[in-house]
């Protein structure tokens, strides 16, 4: 009995740590698969623990703890079965993550010059991330101006992304902001509207 407690204890602790380790590095390479790997030791130390529990109960003449716990161990691997394929088939889709669009988009919010993104594509590309910006600035800046806007704007990500492959920037004065403005032609007093309400917001 106590020989199966402490091994117990030393898988599930083991495991815990390898799967904090695994988790961890595949963040910061944005290694999907080994996030789900991660996982994977994660129910691997849950297993040891309950197995533990299973044979407590067993000791102490409560002979049906041994397959309640066996149903929960089941339970468990089908959810992390389940969170691992929708991280993996998303990340096969070129799907990102909400809050990694959401840092991107206030990270290039934050540079100084830039009053709005008005529209951001991201997508994986294997372990690499592409962003696609539209960042509007004030119309009076030069080119010049506008170039190193988008240079601090892609520098600031790189700072923050150590996977991010490339970046594609695209300034706009913000009289002819967005992707709208390059689509044709849309009726004019709707993008008086649009600008002002943007050169109000930017003017905050």
């Amino acid at each position: 009995m106590q020989a199966v407690a402490i091994a117990a204890i030393i898988g599930c602790i083991g495991n815990e740590v390898v799967a904090q380790f695994r988790m961890k590095v595949g963040k910061e390479i944005g290694s999907a698969a080994l996030i789900a790997d991660g996982y994977h030791a994660r129910v691997d130390g849950f297993t040891s623990l309950a197995v533990l529990i299973g044979v407590v109960g067993i000791w102490l003449g409560y002979p049906i703890i041994d397959p309640l716990i066996g149903i929960l161990i089941t339970i468990s691997i089908l959810k992390i079965v389940l969170d691992s394929s929708k991280l993996v088939f998303t990340r096969l889709l070129d799907g990102v993550e909400p809050e990694v669009i959401d840092k991107v988009k206030n990270i290039t919010e934050s540079v100084e010059g830039v009053c709005e993104v008005t529209d951001l594509r991201v997508r994986w590309i294997g372990h690499r991330l592409h962003a696609e910006i539209n960042a509007s600035v004030s119309p009076s800046l030069s080119v010049g101006e506008g170039h190193e806007i988008a240079n601090a704007i892609r520098e600031k990500l790189l700072e923050n992304f150590s996977y991010l492959s490339g970046t594609t920037i695209h300034v706009d004065p913000l009289t002819a902001s967005g992707e709208c403005c390059h689509c044709g032609p849309e009726n004019p007093e709707i993008l008086q509207g649009k600008h002002k309400q943007v050169l109000n917001a930017c003017s905050q």
